[in-house]
């Protein structure tokens, strides 16, 4: 398994040593082997799960590139209290070891769900400083209880800031939204944009300041009661999981 953690409020340099070990000893380094063999992946999971606990940090303001927004938020969760951090964390680590085991070098942007942050810009640079292939942040929507589905976040074209990355995010919003649909069984939201499960923002800070390919992708509606009972098990973020690597995948393969 080829994973690298960078967050700021993350692992110290001991126990990050101590986990490269452990992982060491149980055979799970991975290797540089398979069909992704060479790529970069950076996936993003949403929020944090203490971000609640610090909220002088969370509210303060960063520059997105075109606005100032908060530094983060706590995100949502159920009606049964599962919270979007949990979930997020979860299916981030499950698509990071599919995308390990064809090869490819896995970079999350938070080691835990016990802290706060990182910052949406400093989520950002992750992948920019890794010069990741793509980059992938993982979400829940908090929509209300009687609507459904799942959407994905392209930024838009933004002189200076994303005109560079548009059109390669145009593609992975695409490829991700047809293996997410498919994979799933999720309908699109159509709360949200056109109904297409593609929508285009201009003020999340995670897109704007992306230097490389990045979608943020809604994975459902916590709220509603069919979307959530799919997101709280464990058989749902596998398929959940196995959906949005398969869109890597497939965009790593056929376009990168």
């Amino acid at each position: 398994m080829r994973m690298q953690f960078v967050s700021r409020g993350g692992l110290g340099p001991r126990l990050l040593l101590a986990l490269v070990l452990v992982l060491a000893a149980v055979g799970l380094s991975g290797c540089a082997q398979g069909p992704l063999a060479g790529k970069v992946v950076v996936l993003d999971a949403g929020h944090n799960g203490a971000n609640w606990a610090y909220p002088g940090q969370i509210n303060r303001l960063v520059w997105i590139g075109n606005t100032w927004k908060q530094c983060d938020t706590t995100g949502t969760a159920t009606n049964a209290g599962y919270p979007e951090h949990a979930f997020t964390f979860d299916v981030v680590n499950r698509i990071a070891t599919r995308l390990s085991a064809l090869g490819a070098r896995v970079v999350l942007t938070r080691t835990n769900d016990t802290g706060w942050g990182p910052c949406i810009s400093d989520r950002a640079g992750v992948g920019n400083a890794q010069h990741a292939d793509l980059a992938i942040a993982v979400h829940g929507d908090g929509a209300s209880g009687y609507v459904r589905g799942f959407h994905v976040i392209r930024p838009a074209s933004l002189p200076g800031l994303t005109d560079k990355i548009y059109a390669r995010s145009v593609w992975l919003a695409w490829v991700l939204r047809t293996t997410y649909a498919q994979d799933t069984g999720m309908p699109p939201a159509s709360y949200v944009g056109d109904g297409s499960g593609i929508v285009e923002r201009s003020d999340l800070g995670g897109l704007n300041l992306s230097r490389v390919p990045k979608v943020f992708i809604e994975c459902g509606n916590m709220r509603n009661a069919t979307d959530a009972a799919l997101m709280s098990s464990i058989a749902g973020r596998d398929r959940i999981a196995y959906a949005i690597s398969e869109g890597a995948r497939q965009y790593l393969e056929g376009h990168a």
